[in-house]
């Protein structure tokens, strides 16, 4: 059974920085490219950031680009994202997923950007 539990999420002033953590389980970590994801209220979820499964590549949304990062460590599980310089539009409930997600989502991690 998957599941995939986000933390590190909180308020943060914009400019600030927090780390992400999702824990995944119930599948075999280590094959597979993950994937940050994030809704904001009232809109779609949107792909934030991408590593592939040994963390030799990753990818990122252009909005986001040289202001986080996504690293893992297969062998505890667990993807991280790194944010730096906040911003008030980075306010969203953070996932994450395999780039094709699995149906399967976890609660999600809430980042709130305000001064």
């Amino acid at each position: 059974q998957v599941q995939l539990v986000e933390s590190g999420g909180g308020l943060v002033q914009p400019g600030g920085s927090l780390r992400l953590s999702c824990a995944a389980s119930g599948f075999i970590f280590s094959i597979f490219a993950m994937t940050w994801y994030r809704q904001a209220p009232g809109k779609e979820r949107e792909l934030v950031a991408t590593i592939s499964s040994a963390g030799g590549s990753t990818n990122y949304a252009d909005s986001v680009k040289g202001r986080f990062t996504i690293s893992r460590d297969n062998a505890k599980n667990t993807v991280y994202l790194q944010m730096n310089s906040l911003k008030p539009e980075d306010t969203a409930v953070y996932y994450c997923n395999r780039p094709v997600p699995w149906n399967s989502w976890g609660q999600g991690t809430q980042v709130t950007v305000s001064s």
